[in-house]
């Protein structure tokens, strides 16, 4: 811009009222002009037709706005000097020169805006300096979400009054700030006593923010500064920024507001919802040790007597247990401590199938597995509501264990479980036809794969059949007993796997008695099948390499007849892991319906 050219004074300025002067095609002269930052034309076309210069596009946009998009600061600063009014034009989204300026987001953009901000400060112009566009956005809320810092700055510092405003969506140039964890920015809205921190239409606030980026130094300036946001609640949760805290593990964060006020541990959201129960949703034990660091006696129950021990049993939080469970301020009386239904931990542990969770409170030494809730049940009692998980080895794991913790329940378990096998029988029988295919089609299909790999093997002897006279198409092995062994056990492999086969075939599909002896008879067959293919197998190989590999051979052997032991202990691992984890408490009998 040339030395001689002063933007703002009045003296050199054409006053031009632009609500009065009805809007017109811009020039496209003057848009090539603004667009290139053509000074030259922009004058002298302005020399000839002064109005020129109110022309809009047809987005309503000024030659202030283009040439402020893009960077063009001589331009800007002439235009600004032969008319005022274009620092309050308005284009169709409501954005005034220095929001285009703000929202180009290049630095020879964001550059122009502290000039436009001295000639709206020069020409007292604060209405156009708050303008807000459609969005309800300023130019302190382009500033902040576009990263321009310095600009935030100095526009709080020019016009203090641009903190107060919120968008449609709720949002505050504070709650921006925080957001993106601007310190700076963030201390000098804070320095403003009324200034706006609402943060979206979910009702969060500047702490909200502070609590979800784990942001403790500005959160201890925003509870210096404004208390009472450590109570809010938002729209959705109902949760403080504390509950947030908690919930989302932000210990620094939790740690910081307790150590400004640790009276806000105490605090009970709306629902009746305690920080400790909020703990135990997620399982948080750090945040739940920090609290109590500052508030031993913090409260531990919602309004219903749901407990945060009952909440850590109910989502499975076994380490937020064990922690409970070994405070001594606590575990001796949340163990037994009912809910609003009479529910204890037990109840709940017991009800979602959980043995962990179970075994975990059966080792205090104060439980009482003989507490009755409201419907007159023990804990053991609870697991008649997920009677369909009782094939489930969990379901009598969990049998075993209550058993253990109290003998005298023996009839109790022994008639459950004969209920809910009478009930699983119910079941089983109206689904019956469907398991029988299910399992006819599964078992048909191994057996008439054996059956066809040991036909073919009976074809293609090893060692290959002899041409010499007199012995035309004898087998050429057929001396050896590995041979002899392989033939037989070739044989009895595809005997048994075609029997299953047919069996498959003439299988009752309504009958649950049949299919009970189906399935045993058909599992011991087709495990014997098994087992001789895998024999055949190996003394195949060992007839062909013994004379020559004997290591090999014998290898091959141990390997193979090793498979079925492997796989027999493979399958019923979770049962020998069982039976391994409970020793003396395991209880064979329990495992029928398994």
């Amino acid at each position: 811009m040339p030395a001689s050219i002063d933007p703002c004074p009045a003296a050199n300025c054409q006053i031009m009222e632009a609500g009065k002067k009805t809007a017109t095609m811009m020039d496209s002269r003057l848009l090539d002009a603004a667009v290139s930052g053509d000074t030259t034309m922009m004058k002298h076309l302005a020399l000839h037709d002064p109005a020129v210069l109110l022309g809009t596009t047809p987005r309503g946009n000024t030659c202030l706005h283009i040439s402020a998009m893009h960077g063009h600061a001589g331009f800007c600063m002439d235009a600004m000097a032969l008319n005022r009014s274009l620092l309050s034009a308005v284009n169709n989204d409501g954005e005034t020169p220095l929001v285009a300026a703000v929202r180009g987001g290049r630095t020879s953009t964001t550059s122009l805006a502290p000039s436009f901000l001295r000639c709206y400060r020069d020409l007292h112009l604060s209405e156009a300096i708050l303008k807000q566009d459609k969005q309800g956005n300023n130019a302190l809320h382009h500033a902040i979400r576009s990263g321009h810092r310095e600009l935030a700055l100095e526009l709080i510092a020019a016009e203090p009054a641009l903190s107060k405003a919120v968008n449609k969506y709720d949002e505050s140039p504070m709650y921006i700030a925080v957001m993106r964890n601007y310190k700076d920015v963030s201390e000098k809205l804070l320095e403003i006593p009324d200034s706006a921190h609402l943060g979206g239409t979910n009702g969060h606030n500047a702490l909200h923010a502070a609590v979800r980026n784990g942001t403790a130094a500005i959160a201890k300036k925003i509870v210096e500064t404004r208390p009472a946001l450590a109570l809010t609640e938002d729209k959705i949760r109902k949760a403080t920024p504390l509950h947030q805290a908690v919930l989302w593990d932000k210990v620094d964060v939790l740690r910081v507001i307790l150590e400004h006020d640790r009276s806000l541990g105490y605090v009970v959201s709306s629902k009746g919802t305690p920080l400790l129960v909020s703990a135990a949703y997620r399982g948080n034990v750090g945040v739940a040790r920090e609290l109590l660091k500052h508030c031993p006696d913090a409260p531990f129950a919602k309004t219903n007597g749901w407990t945060c021990l009952h909440q850590a049993v109910w989502n499975g939080q076994l380490e937020f247990v064990d922690f409970v469970l070994g405070l001594p301020q606590f575990g001796r009386f949340l163990i037994n401590m009912r809910d609003q239904d009479g529910d204890t931990a037990l109840h709940l542990a017991v009800q979602k199938s959980n043995p962990k969770m179970v075994a975990a409170l059966l080792l205090h030494r104060d439980i009482d597995v003989r507490v009755l809730n409201d419907n007159g049940n023990e804990a053991i009692w609870k697991l008649w509501n997920v009677t369909k998980d009782s094939k489930t080895l969990n379901w009598n794991e969990i049998s075993m264990l209550m058993l253990k913790a109290d003998p005298q329940a023996a009839t109790d378990i022994y008639n459950l479980r004969r209920e809910a096998h009478d009930k699983v029988t119910e079941t089983t029988r109206n689904d019956i036809k469907s398991l029988t295919q299910t399992y006819t089609g599964n078992t048909s299909l191994v057996a008439i794969l054996i059956a066809t790999i040991t036909f073919a093997a009976a074809f293609t002897l090893p060692g290959g059949y002899s041409a010499d006279p007199g012995n035309e198409g004898l087998p050429i092995m057929a001396r050896k007993f590995a041979f002899k062994a392989f033939l037989i056990s070739d044989t009895l492999a595809m005997c048994s796997s075609l029997v299953v086969a047919f069996v498959c075939i003439i299988a009752r599909l309504e009958d649950l008695e049949f299919l009970l002896h189906y399935r045993s008879f058909t599992k011991k067959l087709m495990w014997f099948a098994y087992m001789a293919t895998t024999t055949a197998f190996a003394t195949g190989l060992y007839t062909v390499l013994a004379p020559r590999l004997l290591w090999l051979a014998v290898a091959i052997c141990v390997l193979t007849t090793s498979l079925p032991i492997l796989t027999k202990l493979l399958g019923e691992w979770p049962i020998l892991r069982l039976r391994l984890r409970l020793g003396r408490t395991f209880k064979s009998d329990l495992l029928d319906m398994v």
